[in-house]
């Protein structure tokens, strides 16, 4: 509560009132929390993180780099580093989740908003370079692939692998990677998904981007089309990834010249990314106790079990999933 006054006296005499009216707008998966205010008749968002496990200068720098860019993002209108707070334009009530989910996931509007973001992606992706946002290089790929055997397969299945489904889970891995940081590299916001994207004048507004880093070029487009809180027919999701392909291209983007060799990668970044997901999901409830998204991993499971059933290479981990999942029928490991 104490904190709660703070930030409440800090924002009134950002916005000149006392009084403000101020209510929860949204959480995320970290210690950030977002608050709507209301002063002389105009909304804001004021951001709350926490110094000792939020920082939020890269919030800042990011959003300086996408706003150049000419993409919607929140405007910092005043910050307070020593506090953690950040005071922000607010793009509204309505993500791209909700606003499908209110029109019964009508093509037309589905069709409106993905091709938005297909287009603001792209705009983020024309102005990238390297040497400026942190690298999406091994170690961070890595790190968050063993987020799977502690959190999920330990944690949450409950189970100790053995050498042998250890040695299988690291070949895959190793295999994953060598696609990944083959991939050309653009700036990437690293969680681009139907929650954090706002139906806005323009479209998208841009939320939840102080993690972006420069690395494959694939693997926004992989948050999006296999998003962890909505599922398209892979006819949608063909449709609307050669599109942005097609743009790209357009574009002069470093995008693979046969859209085969584009949609092997776009599979094998996802996979890596439902790797993770599934992961931060069993931590996000075993550390954090919040449960919500507990419900959203067997669509992720979904996801990665599709891509492996495809690539041979893939294949072992099909059936280590299925032997750590007991399910009753197994398949044989093979290299």
């Amino acid at each position: 509560m104490e904190r709660l006054q703070a930030l409440q006296e800090w924002a009134a005499r950002q916005l000149g009132g006392d009084g403000l009216d101020i209510a929860p707008a949204s959480a995320d998966a970290s210690f950030r929390r977002y608050f709507r205010v209301t002063a002389k008749g105009r909304d804001y968002i004021v951001m709350d993180a926490p110094p000792a496990h939020e920082d939020c200068r890269p919030f800042i720098a990011v959003a300086r780099l996408f706003g150049e860019a000419g993409v919607h993002v929140p405007e910092v209108l005043a910050q307070d580093l020593d506090q953690g707070f950040l005071l922000l334009s607010d793009l509204g009530h309505t993500t791209y989740l909700s606003a499908l989910n209110a029109a019964d996931r009508d093509p037309a509007v589905a069709r409106e908003l993905y091709l938005a973001s297909n287009d603001a992606l792209i705009r983020i992706q024309q102005v990238s370079r390297p040497g400026v946002l942190p690298e999406y290089d091994r170690a961070l790929l890595t790190r968050e692939l063993m987020l799977f055997p502690e959190w999920y397969v330990a944690k949450h299945l409950g189970v100790a692998m053995n050498e042998q489904q250890q040695a299988i889970l690291d070949v895959v891995f190793e295999r994953i990677l060598a696609n990944n940081l083959a991939q050309p590299q653009v700036w990437v916001h690293r969680d681009w998904h139907s929650r954090n994207l706002m139906v806005s004048d323009p479209n998208p507004g841009i939320l939840d981007f102080q993690d972006a880093v420069y690395g494959p070029i694939t693997y926004d487009l992989a948050s999006i089309y296999r998003d962890a809180y909505i599922e398209w027919d892979e006819e949608q999701q063909l449709d609307w990834v050669i599109r942005y392909w097609e743009k790209a291209r357009a574009a002069r983007l470093p995008v693979r010249e046969d859209f085969g060799d584009f949609w092997r990668d776009f599979e094998w970044m996802g996979a890596q990314r439902h790797i993770k997901v599934l992961g931060i999901f069993a931590r996000l409830y075993h550390r954090d106790g919040k449960d919500g998204y507990l419900q959203d991993m067997p669509l992720v499971m979904r996801y990665l079990r599709k891509v492996c059933t495809r690539y041979d290479e893939l294949k072992p981990l099909l059936a280590l999933l299925d032997a750590l999942e007991r399910r009753e029928v197994q398949v044989g490991y093979t290299f």
